[in-house]
């Protein structure tokens, strides 16, 4: 409730703000003084008021810790597929440029690439997690992730008061890498145009969350000759946050975070340190498809990133609750 409709709320109100001190104690909480129903709902409405501004309070010091810091936020997982829980990331992401913090969001778009390729006639092909990616896969997927997606968050980020920009080959490229292999029992094996960020343009990224420009940047990165490779999102975003030295990687995807036993959902760890993450991979505890996450965040962490988080995007403002409360709602891993 904005300050301009809830003193309108109280000036016509019968109970007029000015009034209203004694039904409250020294504390300024509701007391029993008999007080009429018109009365008891200021009391009521104060009283949200006052809970309101309490979270702001508490908010206040990590607000001021976090100004001018660089926070790379990896935006993935079914939140992309639905409007008001990418509405509600959205809202959190302006929020925090607004009270100082400078973000930068990357992206894949794994379900919607596979969607388009089909209605190409091209079934999607994966190696050891890695989408098999020839040069009609590409075109595909530098379509979907620039015209498609990376137009929508920029779009959806400035009908929110706030200011992005998408860095890519069809605007202003800023990544830059090369190829990669798996290896299959020892053997390499060639995945097509697949890669990793080796560099970046840093100084671009700098001067556009100097002025208060959200970077929103696709999972691809162009190579020494000019070429385009699809690469892992969050293996991006991991390398973004580690060229960048910046203070917090946070993944937003749609799971609640690091789980002791992935088939418990209360078995969420809220804080692990990196030494705790090694040995859950070692006994098999992360395994599958978070092992690599999770190896690319010890990576960010060695490399000098203050903190990671794992955050539920499906809950409603988790990104602001993650970061300015005591609590958090997600997984933070920190250094040994």
């Amino acid at each position: 409730m904005s300050g301009t409709s809830f003193g309108a709320n109280l000036v016509d109100h019968p109970c007029p703000f000015s009034q209203l001190s004694s039904l409250f104690d020294g504390n300024w909480l509701p007391v029993n003084t008999g007080a009429t129903d018109d009365e008891m709902e200021c009391m009521t409405m104060v009283d949200e008021a006052i809970r309101k501004a309490d979270v702001l309070i508490e908010a206040l010091d990590y607000i001021r810790e976090f100004r001018t810091r660089m926070v790379v936020i990896k935006l993935g997982g079914s939140v992309m597929e639905h409007v008001d829980a990418l509405q509600a990331f959205l809202e959190d992401v302006v929020f925090m440029e607004t009270v100082g913090v400078r973000p930068i969001l990357v992206h894949g778009g794994g379900k919607a690439i596979s969607e388009a390729m089909r209605r190409a006639g091209i079934e999607p092909h994966f190696v050891q997690g890695r989408r098999y990616t020839d040069p009609k896969t590409l075109e595909i997927v530098v379509d979907v992730l620039t015209r498609e997606i990376n137009r929508d968050i920029v779009d959806k980020i400035e009908s929110l008061g706030g200011w992005a920009m998408g860095l890519h080959a069809r605007t202003t490229n800023c990544l830059f890498g090369d190829r990669i292999r798996v290896d299959e029992k020892g053997e390499p094996i060639d995945i097509g145009r697949v890669g990793r960020v080796k560099r970046l343009d840093e100084n671009r990224l700098r001067k556009l969350c100097h002025a208060g420009i959200v970077p929103v940047i696709p999972s691809i990165c162009a190579d020494e000759d000019g070429g385009l490779l699809n690469v892992n999102a969050d293996t991006v975003a991991a390398a973004v946050a580690r060229l960048l030295r910046a203070e917090k990687l946070v993944f937003v995807s749609d799971t609640p975070g690091l789980l002791r036993d992935a088939s418990d959902e209360d078995s969420l760890l809220s804080s692990v340190s990196a030494d705790e993450c090694h040995r859950m991979i070692d006994d098999g505890s992360i395994s599958a498809g978070m092992i690599p996450k999770i190896e690319a965040c010890l990576e960010s962490l060695n490399a000098g990133v203050g903190k990671i988080h794992l955050v539920d995007g499906r809950v409603r403002h988790s990104l602001l609750l993650e970061i300015y409360t005591e609590s958090g709602v997600g997984t933070e891993i920190h250094p040994d």
